[in-house]
């Protein structure tokens, strides 16, 4: 009865998410298309009206491909799950390998190569169809490709150590296994942090030292006004790949070093590059960074707490088209199932993340208006949402329940107030 009863609630969530993905979709399509032909009056003498059309239509573009791919990615779970996909390949591969590490390591390096396989279209679609439409794709079949291999070996490097980590623990240590795993999880994230910018961002990217004296000085002067210490300013060829444009700061303690997108150097002027970097700076002086890191941290040991739990209990495996082996390990069939069904049972929760992330962008964009010129702020960020054909009308549901940042318009209002207070008036795109 439980694990009839956890099947029907499985499928209930994952008829939830589907049905609350199509109608979010649905519409912000609708809303996307019926303000396509006129500018918002506040971007009116800024943005002109072809690249407001373009924005739209790469919107409306990416909403659908996203809810095509949402659809074939449930059929994929239900096959892995429902369906008897990861039973199939978990008998295999025990008559393979035999029980023990291996076949527990295989079942979940068998299950990334096929979900990846499968995946695989829809990203190529993506990268060389719909990106290429839009005149962002820079990538080449080669590079494409090259970076696949990277990526792929990068996450065996690193992925297949921490695997078995976890599984050993998960055999060896009793039942508090899932408290030493969380450790070892964070310790590992911590590691990734200072070793990701000079270990791991090369193989894919090449960082050269910011050679603009001018603009150098500018930001060093920036940090030195907000307190901020870091290891060095470069400029990443992000060219290569798309041509969209970003700016961030990477690394952990004393390795933080600061990264800006040359197509983001290219466009923007520098008071507006300073009024960016402000806004980023302003998630580290705000601590944004830190609190992000610590919900992280405990979102994940209450989850591994309940996998420690569920992986106990038939009814978690059985309910989910699983038979588990009887007098033998099913831990990595319980790690697998849990990171499959996790996100159904999480997706209506989207939304509280969403609230907490456009606070935090608010704050620093205040945090910007008062360390540099809101104004140049506003252009900088009308400049970005041209450039990278960012919708200026959202529908206003849909951005409630996915989006990180708030909508141009809002947040542009915000600015103004606050450069107001600031001293900074007259914030009216001009």
């Amino acid at each position: 009865m439980l694990s009839f009863a956890f099947s029907v609630l499985f499928v209930i969530f994952f008829m939830l998410t589907l049905v609350l993905r199509y109608w979010l979709a649905s519409r912000h399509v609708r809303h996307v298309l019926r303000h396509r032909d006129r500018v918002p009056a506040e971007f009116a003498d800024r943005i002109p009206l072809h690249a407001h059309r373009k924005a739209a239509d790469y919107t409306v573009a990416k909403t659908r491909f996203g809810l095509i791919h949402a659809v074939w990615s449930g059929l994929v779970l239900i096959g892995f799950t429902l369906l008897g996909g990861l039973q199939a390949l978990s008998t295999a591969l025990l008559h393979l390998l035999g029980p023990g590490m291996a076949h527990q390591i295989g079942l979940v390096v068998a299950y990334a190569a096929i979900a990846g396989l499968l995946d695989l279209p829809f990203t190529y679609w993506f990268q060389f169809v719909l990106e290429q439409r839009f005149g962002f794709n820079k990538m080449t079949l080669k590079l494409w490709l090259a970076d696949m291999v990277k990526s792929t070996l990068v996450g065996a490097v690193i992925g297949l150590p921490l695997l078995w980590v976890v599984l050993f623990l998960m055999e060896r240590t009793g039942p508090l296994w899932w408290l030493y795993a969380w450790l070892v999880f964070s310790g590992f994230q911590l590691l990734m942090m200072v070793i990701y910018p000079t270990v791991i961002a090369p193989l894919f990217n090449k960082f050269t030292p910011l050679a603009d004296d001018s603009l150098k000085s500018r930001i060093e002067g920036l940090m030195a006004r907000v307190g901020f210490a870091s290891k060095g300013l470069f400029v990443m060829d992000g060219s290569k790949r798309s041509a969209h444009g970003n700016a961030y700061f990477s690394g952990f303690g004393a390795n933080k070093r600061i990264v800006f997108f040359d197509t983001l150097l290219e466009r923007l002027a520098p008071a507006e590059i300073e009024a960016v970097l402000a806004h980023e700076l302003g998630h580290f002086k705000l601590k944004h960074i830190i609190k992000r890191i610590v919900v992280a941290f405990a979102l994940s040991l209450v989850f591994l707490a309940l996998l420690g739990w569920l992986k106990t209990q038939v009814w978690f495996y059985t309910g989910l088209g699983v038979i588990p082996l009887l007098g033998q390990n099913n831990d990595a069939m319980a790690l697998l199932l849990f990171m499959l069904v996790l996100p159904v049972f999480t997706f209506p929760f989207a939304p509280l993340t969403s609230i907490t992330s456009r606070k935090h962008e608010f704050e620093a964009d205040a945090f910007a208006a008062s360390h540099s010129d809101a104004r140049d702020l506003v252009s900088a960020l009308v400049k970005m949402y041209e450039d990278n054909a960012s919708t200026l009308t959202p529908d206003p549901l849909h951005s409630a329940f996915y989006d990180s940042h708030p909508p141009a318009s809002i947040r542009i209002r915000h600015l103004a107030e606050a450069g107001a207070l600031s001293g900074t008036a007259g914030m009216e795109p001009a």
